[in-house]
């Protein structure tokens, strides 16, 4: 076992560097066994634990460009990540950040995996969010956060769905089976996302047109007293009707 470290290091230190990935990297292989032996929360326990020796994060850093995303498997199964991602920011990261960034990827994966598990979506979309920003061509981190947002069910989380699934296919080689698993999803999610977009407009009109009546009641008005019309010109015309 490693040797804890106490706070995440710098990158000028080398030696309390590797302390810490290696303290981080058997904190996720532990959690990796009680993902796999069922044993949730106390692999998300484990998992968290590792990302709190980690340092925040400086530069994002992405997959490298030749990397298969066909060989990623099952979404719910926690990651390794061993490939070194590259850097396409005008600044590069130094070496000790690059480990840093991957790892923080690998555990944030997995803590949304544990939360999968868990039923926690909004966790879910989350902890992938974080690891996105490490990777944002994480196949493994796209996918959960796309499978939790549609069951959130909000516009707003659908129309992220689309984004990450579009996102994929153009990650994913145009003979992968992913791929029309994909396509299906944005098929259905098309209806989907529009029918959350007009029950959350009618819920936000209603709501307003109770803030209006409760001001304008006291004038002896109600919002039904102005009706808006189209005026032929893109926009409306509002007129007051006793």
């Amino acid at each position: 076992m490693a040797e804890s470290c106490e706070k995440p290091p710098s990158s000028e230190d080398a030696a309390s560097v590797k302390r810490c990935l290696d303290k981080v990297n058997d904190l996720k292989l532990e959690g990796n066994d009680l993902f796999k032996a069922s044993k949730w929360t106390e692999a998300l326990v484990a998992y968290r634990t590792a990302l709190s020796h980690l340092p925040p994060r400086k530069h994002p850093v992405n997959r490298p460009a030749d990397e298969d995303p066909s060989s990623s498997d099952n979404a719910e199964t926690p990651d390794e990540h061993n490939k070194t991602p590259e850097n396409t920011q005008p600044e590069a990261p130094t070496e000790d950040e690059v480990e840093f960034s991957k790892a923080r990827a690998v555990v944030n994966a997995n803590i949304a995996a544990c939360l999968i598990k868990l039923n926690d979506n909004k966790g879910v979309i989350d902890a992938c969010t974080s690891a996105l920003e490490d990777d944002p061509h994480y196949i493994k981190a796209l996918q959960r956060r796309a499978a939790a947002s549609e069951k959130v069910d909000s516009w707003s989380s659908l129309a992220r769905a689309q984004d990450d699934y579009k996102l994929l296919l153009e990650l994913f080689p145009a003979n992968s089976p992913e791929v029309p698993r994909i396509k299906r999803a944005l098929q259905l999610l098309e209806p989907r996302v529009k029918a959350a977009q007009k029950r959350e407009t009618d819920e936000m009109v209603d709501k307003l047109k109770g803030l209006g009546n409760s001001l304008l009641g006291r004038f002896g008005l109600s919002t039904d007293n102005f009706k808006f019309e189209p005026n032929g010109q893109g926009g409306y015309s509002m007129n007051f009707v006793r």
